[in-house]
């Protein structure tokens, strides 16, 4: 395809894309879910697993997709529209981050943090020891600490930024339990990615990749939250005309936000951390109010969809064709719920937490699918984890993060939390 006809075939998939994403929409609202739940799912069922089964040569017509990526197709261009999408998403996310309520509630987020990391990493590690010695889950290059960690790492992932839209389609913004979780769940994927480093410093044989990683997020996070962000605050006043926020201030706020997306992805750690910390630097008085109020409603309705299919044309359930993997992925299933949800349940009842609110906080950290989607793609892409590994894996992101809304209206209550716990 020349540009122009990249172009032209580029408009009639986000048509596709979006109208898709809308009718699974449609139909997961009726069993109580969220919009961000169906396009999991769309996204899945727009590649190989249903789409590409039935109807494959109009599936590579409307998608095609070179796995010698020797040509530009469609991964050309989806993937960096997705990654923007997502980067702007978590600019918005971390713009209405309550940090007040973290200091609040910081010895129940810190326990379910740890609960949330240290048992499913455990359970995920002992899980691809199996994989690695007795399947041909992991390929034959990759050395068991590698697959432990990776595995491990997998299972520790919640899902960050699809939490942020589950608590606020719950009306969970701002409430000790929402934010317990979003907190634990920023902690819990930080972590994750820290590992993810180290996994991918030694298939690259040169481990001072981990210390860049680790002292470059760190870094970020002191001069984004010490420097920049009192900085703006004394100038915000500048990018407001008459109450509204000015070009300028739109313009300086993306580019900031694209700023820290570069950088921690330049160091190792995912471009979504750049742009939640840098969201989180944002003046609170006047400027986020007004930015979210302008860019989520391009990031959410149209560019956070494509990652889904993005992530969706690489999963291949037909892979699964017998009865043992099917058992592989019934048990990295139950090890999943029971070392991230139950886990997370009993640190927050451990700290004190009412029982409804403990359960809530364990339904929460169990989803898993933006992030799980994210980190298994950079593994399949890197050759740490097979495609029928990653299909696995895909099955259990869609599926922790299908039950959240049905297991939290059944455990808490369709009824988000009282007033009492609103933080003034």
């Amino acid at each position: 395809m020349n540009n122009v006809e990249l172009a032209v075939h580029f408009f009639a998939q986000i048509a596709i894309i979006l109208l898709a994403c809308r009718l699974v929409g449609l139909i997961a609202k009726r069993f109580g879910q969220p919009q961000v739940v169906a396009e999991m799912i769309a996204g899945v069922l727009l590649g190989p697993s249903l789409f590409g089964l039935f109807l494959p040569e109009i599936q590579q017509w409307i998608f095609p997709w070179d796995t010698t990526q020797q040509s530009r197709d469609t991964q050309s261009y989806l993937f960096p529209a997705s990654q923007l999408g997502l980067a702007l998403y978590m600019f918005v996310v971390g713009m209405d981050f309550r940090t007040d309520i973290i200091r609040t509630n910081l010895k129940s987020s810190f326990a379910v943090s740890v609960a949330g990391m240290v048992t499913p990493f455990i359970l995920g590690a002992g899980l691809a020891w199996y994989f690695k010695n007795y399947s041909d889950l992991f390929p034959a290059n990759v050395t068991n600490s590698e697959a432990m960690l990776f595995l491990g790492a997998s299972m520790c992932i919640t899902a960050f930024p699809m939490l942020a839209r589950i608590i606020q389609f719950k009306g969970l913004g701002g409430t000790t339990m929402g934010t317990v979780a979003i907190g634990a769940g920023a902690i819990d994927d930080a972590t994750a990615w820290c590992l993810l480093a180290v996994v991918l410093a030694s298939f690259d044989n040169d481990l001072s990749l981990v210390v860049v990683n680790i002292a470059g997020g760190l870094a970020y996070v002191a001069v984004s939250l010490g420097l920049i962000r009192p900085l703006l605050a004394t100038i915000e006043d500048r990018f407001i005309n008459s109450g509204k926020l000015s070009e300028a201030g739109l313009v300086v706020a993306i580019a900031l936000m694209a700023i820290g997306a570069w950088f921690t992805d330049m160091i190792g750690l995912h471009a979504v951390f750049g742009a939640f910390v840098m969201g989180a630097s944002m003046p609170r008085k006047l400027m986020s109010p007004q930015l979210i109020e302008r860019i989520e409603p391009l990031a959410v309705a149209l560019l956070l969809p494509l990652f889904f299919t993005y992530s969706g044309l690489n999963t291949k359930i037909g892979l699964l064709n017998n009865a043992l993997l099917w058992q592989y992925c019934i048990l990295v299933m139950i090890i999943a719920v029971a070392g991230k949800g139950v886990a997370c349940w009993l640190a927050a009842l451990a700290t004190g937490l009412p029982n409804r609110e403990a359960m809530g906080i364990g339904t929460l950290m169990n989803s898993r699918g933006l992030m799980e989607l994210i980190i298994i793609n950079i593994g399949l892409q890197r050759g740490i984890i097979s495609e029928e590994l990653f299909a696995i894996l895909v099955i259990m992101a869609v599926a922790t993060t299908l039950m959240t809304s049905p297991l939290f209206e059944r455990l808490v209550g369709s009824a988000p939390a009282s007033s009492s716990d609103k933080a003034e």
